[in-house]
């Protein structure tokens, strides 16, 4: 069982920067987030859920979708157990909640959008002027 915590939300106006925080804690004292690809996920209102960014455990693989593809940046601190999505250039359609979660399946993967396990309870961004 595990549980995370996203956070860094809030209202920014059209070209300015976010950043999101996911901490990631296990219940087992031999927890390590190591061993855990994390994506990055939003939805906005009336809109089916869309995976944004994923990284793998190590770092070594990372996705986005083209939709924030040079604007976005995925990072992680597993010392920290946190993974963070640095937002640069916002846009009003960035607008949405953001979740992030475990993915059980590589990051290189096209489907790794499909097959996240935990998650957050979301942190809401809109960007507005």
């Amino acid at each position: 069982q595990l549980q995370l915590v996203e956070s860094g939300g809030g209202l920014v106006q059209p070209g300015g920067s976010l950043r999101l925080s996911c901490v990631v804690s296990g219940f087992s004292s031999g927890f390590d987030l190591y061993y855990y690809a994390i994506g990055w996920f939003r939805q906005a209102p009336g809109k089916e859920r869309e995976g944004v960014s994923c990284i793998s455990s190590h770092s070594g693989t990372i996705n986005y979708a083209d939709s924030v593809r040079g604007r976005f940046t995925v990072s992680r601190d597993n010392a920290k157990n946190t993974v963070y999505l640095q937002m640069n250039s916002l846009k009003p359609e960035d607008t949405a909640v953001y979740y992030c979660a475990t993915v059980n399946v590589a990051c290189y993967t096209s489907t790794w959008m499909k097959d996240a396990e935990y998650w957050g309870q979301g942190t809401q961004v809109t960007v507005s002027s």
